[in-house]
Formats: structure tokens, sequence, C-alpha cells
């Protein structure tokens, strides 16, 4: 049966929308590129090419950060937050999926108010208890109290529980304690839910100001986006060429990280709704 005009026009309007929305996210990070490798007078202007190419923003911008050593930072920070809220929030989340215990419903709900929680109001206490650890400028003062979150929990204890009640019987059949069954029956089905945890977490620290600037001092010790900041703000206002630089370098991590991974990120979305 052949579509009549309307629904051409529909489908068609319907790509239109989804095209005009693509073009707004994308345009500002095409922008971003494209003034840091533009000549200082034709930053600001709105033309897509260049008329000439030039990455002396890039030059002028690893002369003055210490790129390599801040890049270090921030995947040390990011990646050792992400790597602890893996393993933490899967055994809590296997735990509220598949363990009965008193009061499970009601420590899940506590966990979803957590969520509810700025961590604007916990940068205080948490400063302080870094502190009396004696953790200041250090890598354990930068990851530990910042690792774990309430939605890592959420995703996996959503995802664990569309894993069939079977496989679980098998293997605590075959004599498996429940940690085997974690980390070599459930962990292995939920990839999809470890990559969304992986990136969302991951993108937290990656990005984060407020928490680096409260226990860091040492700029051997700054994560990129912490230092990108200080060099924006230390009489670099003018050269915004750099600053797009230094910020596209920044970006660019996360960015791939998604593209690689957007089919896992979209089925673990999609799943985590299923069973409430």
């Amino acid at each position: 049966m052949n579509a009549g005009p309307g629904r051409w026009l529909k489908t068609g309007l319907f790509y239109l929308v989804l095209l005009a929305g693509a073009v707004l996210f994308i345009f500002p990070f095409y922008w971003m590129v494209l003034a840091s490798i533009k000549t200082p007078r034709e930053v600001f202007d709105l033309n897509l090419i260049p008329s000439e190419i030039t990455f002396q923003s890039y030059t002028y911008m690893l002369d003055r950060i210490p790129v390599g050593r801040s890049l270090f930072n921030s995947f040390l920070f990011a990646g050792g937050v992400t790597l602890i809220t893996l393993v933490v929030t899967s055994m809590a989340g296997y735990a509220l999926a598949r363990l009965k215990f008193w009061g499970r419903d009601a420590l899940f709900s506590v966990v979803l108010l957590t969520m509810m929680i700025p961590f604007q109001l916990l940068m205080i206490p948490l400063y302080v208890i870094v502190v009396k650890l004696g953790w200041m400028n250090s890598y354990a003062g930068l990851i530990f109290p910042v690792s774990v979150n309430a939605l890592g929990i959420f995703i996996f204890r959503q995802f664990f529980r569309t894993v069939p009640q079977e496989l679980i019987d098998a293997a605590r059949i075959d004599g498996a304690g429940e940690l085997q069954i974690l980390f070599r029956v459930m962990l292995p089905l939920s990839r999809p839910a470890m990559i969304t945890v992986a990136i969302l977490t991951f993108m937290g620290p990656w990005n984060d100001l407020l928490w680096p600037l409260l226990v860091t001092r040492d700029q051997e010790m700054m994560p990129l986006a912490q230092a990108a900041t200080l060099f924006g703000l230390e009489g670099q206002g003018g050269q915004w060429g750099s600053i797009m630089a230094v910020t596209t370098i920044l970006a660019l991590p996360v960015v791939l990280l998604y593209l690689f991974f957007q089919r896992y990120f979209i089925e673990s979305i999609s799943n985590t709704g299923m069973k409430g």
C-alpha cells in the first residue's frame, strides 16, 4: 500500500526537526574547534570556513599550560572515580536488586533521595574530612570523596532486575557465592549498564572545577579543567583562540568516548525503566 502525501509530509517534518536539533547541538562544538584554528582577528567572525588555518593558538596555550601533566591528572582523577564507582555501585545495585533483606526497599528510597541533594551542599563537609585526613594536594583527596554515586546504583539495580532469575539460581546450585554471581554472571551480561555508568561518571570529574579548586593548590596536581579555567582568568582573557584550543582538548575525549559507545549507552537507558 502506497503511503499518502500526508505521511510523507509528516516524515519529512520529523527529520527536518531532528536535523535542526542536531545542528543546534553540533554548531557550538564546531565553532569552538573552528575558533581554535582561526587567526586572532577572525575568532569572533561567524564564517563557517576560516580564510586562514593556523595553530598559533595551540602553540600559545601549550607554552603556558602543562597540558601533558594536566591531562594525566584529569585521566587519573576521572578514571579513578569511574573505577571505584563501577565496583561499588555494581555491588550495591546487585544487593538491592537480587538479595532479600529487611529494609531493602526503604534503603533504595534513601539512595534515590540522595540524588536530590546538590553536591555544593556536601562540599564543605567533604573538605573538612579531607583536611582532617591530611589529603590536601593528593590524589586520594581528589578521588575518594567524590567516588560512588546514586545514579550508578540505580542503573545497575534496574538492569540487574532484567536478568532471568534462572541464571542466578543455576549459579547458586553450582556453588557460586554472591560475589562470584555478580562478577561472573551479572556483570558480563550488563555491559550496556557498565558502559553507561562509566560514561556518566567519567564526565563528572573530567569536567569538574569546584572540587579540584578546593583540594588542590599545586599546579602539578591540577586537572585540565582547572588549569584551563585559571589560564582564562590569569590575564589571558583576550586570547580567545587559545582558550578555545584548551577547551577543545578538554571536550574531545568525552565526545569520542560517547561516539564509540553510544549503542550501549542507548540500550542501557532504554532497559533502565523496564522493571520497577
